[in-house]
């Protein structure tokens, strides 16, 4: 296959970034994208160029890091798949290809296609765990949770923290990950405990970091390579209103 590539370029955070031309000639129709990308950046490096920087860990569809938009869709146009499982034999040959970052605020540029997503990081780190000392938890496989609720939970935390929710979204909302977060822990009675405190804290950090309300729209729950249901939006809605209204009449 040979392609065209038009690639977000940018050397840093504070630096002006642009698009580049790049033709990919020769690529094997059985490569993955980052495995075209690592082609590309081979042929690149022997002329004496600057590589295309781009993150990547597992390529296995399971970190996230991956977080690419590919002609205007976050991970390409193929559905539940992340970039690093994308193929190129999805695309025709002569295509022109635009990469960009994920375009968010709350997720500026690092280099290139880079973009640092810590803000979700932080927002975990306000409530997306459970309290317990070491040792004393009760074994998980002791407690009787409904097939339901297990089910719901195990499929909120398939989430991987990509991002894509964020780079679809028009507003750059959070809610589909915070949400996934917030209820996949609310599904299970080793999260009842703090249920009220995890969910203000996790969406009053959101809020902080600067992402925009959701609009109900679903581009997120499109663009997610894991699927995570708008369901879980609507359930942390009423978790929040519920636990502010506690917090006032306390």
């Amino acid at each position: 296959m040979n392609l065209t590539l038009k690639v977000w370029r940018q050397p840093g955070p504070q630096a002006q970034g642009k698009i580049e031309t790049y033709e990919a000639k020769n690529i094997p129709s059985e490569a993955s994208f980052l495995e075209m990308l690592d082609i590309v950046n081979e042929r690149i490096i022997e002329d004496g160029g600057e590589p295309i920087h781009f993150d990547h860990d597992c390529r296995e569809g399971i970190c996230g890091a991956c977080s690419l938009t590919i002609n205007g869709i976050p991970h390409g146009k193929d559905k539940a798949v992340t970039t690093c499982q994308l193929h190129m034999r999805k695309f025709a040959d002569n295509d022109t290809i635009w990469i960009e970052p994920f375009r968010a605020n709350p997720f500026p540029v690092i280099r290139d296609l880079i973009v640092d997503r810590s803000a979700f990081d932080r927002i975990i780190a306000s409530g997306g765990y459970v309290d317990v000392r070491t040792g004393s938890a009760v074994d998980a496989n002791s407690l009787p949770i409904p097939k339901p609720d297990a089910d719901s939970a195990f499929d909120a935390a398939a989430c991987i923290g990509c991002g894509a929710c964020v780079a679809a979204c028009k507003n750059a909302s959070a809610m589909l990950f915070v949400s996934a977060k917030v209820s996949h822990l609310g599904h299970l009675p080793q999260g009842q405990p703090e249920r009220d405190k995890r969910v203000l804290a996790m969406v009053r950090q959101m809020d902080s970091e600067g992402f925009g309300n959701c609009t109900n729209q679903y581009e997120c729950e499109a663009a997610c390579p894991k699927e995570i249901s708008v369901d879980h939006i609507a359930r942390m809605n009423r978790d929040f209103t519920k636990a502010v209204a506690a917090e006032q009449f306390a």
